[in-house]
């Protein structure tokens, strides 16, 4: 029997309370608090910003910037905007496109080397930070749809992204020396449907495995954890495809009423997962399991998050919980509007106790998350406070026009 421990959403204990706002979370410098907004190009007062992950490389932090297609740069110490990298002709970002999310990029950026690939229509971009451009593009697919989410084993070369709207999902796995496909998993489960899609993935060192949240399959409508052997997708014929159900020695743990997006590896064995719950009022969870066996070690009343990022510098996890809400339960359907509204929060987790240590004030859509470990600094992008719709405390907690908001860790 799995073992379930729950921490309050209400509880008024200053240990999870709800600090204070964008314009004054500032004030209070003895724990985790608010330090700043930084602006960003064409982003103000009632745009909606469209954006996605970030990630820290070096001293600069660069996260996905759909309404600029554009990877954008900001510089960590100095807290201050440097730059919006883009391609031109075919290494042009897509950007909010014509249609719905599958269709826009950028999407994920994950930092190789040197280099940073970033997801995007049909293809991953290749940036160079340093120069400032979009070196090249590795196609994965002539659909019209993203490559999302990726991830990296240092040790072999490899890169993962997942193409999530897919029919099935699919996620393709580069050699990163010479910039190529060398194979692809799909995934159709066992029963013979496709899953309902694919979220973040992690490759975990230690033991040689990538992890993907899975959005849905027919054992788990609601989500999986699924363990991908780095030997296994090693051993594809090059540029071959297989299904991930028939991969020796893949694990599908179950995730229960989740509807999973971040993932993050944590100390030991730990390995959280953020939910994001389409059901009307289920609590709004961030679970962690033992990676190695699918074992749940703690059930946590701290999800309504996308992306979640684990720092060891802090031995913290924090989650961009922009579909928080003030009873710590789904709004209706999971999404926020003006009938059932949103409190966005950043959620710090303590991953030696598993417990919520607090949560911080966000802006509306904040629901991308990356910390520097060496300055302790946490940088969260946002939209204006009234687009989209569905969260009437923004304004009033000082997050106006959009933009990134700085926190600092302690």
């Amino acid at each position: 029997m799995r073992r379930y421990v729950w921490t309050n959403a209400l509880a008024t204990s200053a240990a999870i309370a709800i600090a204070g706002c964008g314009g004054g979370d500032h004030l209070n410098t003895s724990g985790p608090h608010h330090v700043s907004d930084i602006a960003i190009p064409n982003i103000a007062a009632g745009v909606n910003f469209s954006f996605d992950i970030g990630t820290v490389s070096g001293s600069q932090y660069y996260f996905t910037d759909r309404n600029n297609a554009s990877l954008d740069q900001i510089d960590i110490l100095s807290k201050t905007f440097v730059k919006s990298i883009k391609g031109s002709g075919p290494l042009a970002f897509t950007g909010l496109g014509p249609g719905p999310n599958s269709q826009a990029g950028p999407d994920g950026a994950t930092p190789v080397g040197d280099l940073i690939y970033v997801g995007d229509v049909n293809s991953v971009k290749v940036v160079d930070p340093a120069a400032g451009v979009v070196t090249s593009k590795i196609t994965v697919s002539t659909t019209g749809l993203r490559a999302d989410e990726g991830c990296l084993d240092p040790t072999h070369g490899i890169f993962m992204i997942s193409s999530p709207e897919e029919t099935p999902p699919f996620a393709t796995f580069i050699n990163t020396a010479t910039q190529t496909v060398v194979a692809k998993v799909t995934f159709t489960d066992s029963a013979g449907k496709p899953t309902a899609g694919l979220e973040a993935c992690r490759y975990d060192s230690a033991s040689d495995n990538f992890y993907v949240n899975v959005d849905g399959s027919t054992a788990n409508p609601h989500g999986e954890l699924v363990k991908l052997p780095g030997a296994s997708i090693r051993a594809i014929p090059k540029g071959g495809t297989q299904n991930y159900a028939t991969l020796a020695g893949v694990a599908m743990y179950p995730e229960g009423n989740c509807d999973p997006t971040g993932l993050a590896l944590g100390p030991g064995n730990d390995i959280a997962v953020g939910c994001r719950e389409g059901t009307t009022g289920a609590p709004l969870l961030m679970q962690i399991f033992d990676r190695s066996n699918g074992a749940l070690l703690a059930s946590l009343n701290a999800g309504g998050g996308d992306q979640l990022e684990y720092d060891p510098s802090t031995n913290r996890y924090y989650n961009a919980a922009s579909r928080w809400t003030s009873s710590g339960n789904a709004s209706t359907n999971g999404a926020c509007s003006t009938a059932s509204p949103c409190t966005p929060v950043l959620t710090i987790v303590d991953a030696g106790n598993r417990s919520v240590v607090t949560r911080l004030n966000a802006g509306n859509n904040a629901h991308s998350v990356a910390i520097d470990p060496a300055s302790g600094l946490i940088f969260v992008p946002y939209s204006s406070a009234t687009a989209p719709a569905g969260c009437p405390s923004c304004a009033a907690n000082g997050f106006v026009n959009g933009g990134v908001s700085v926190f600092a860790a302690k």
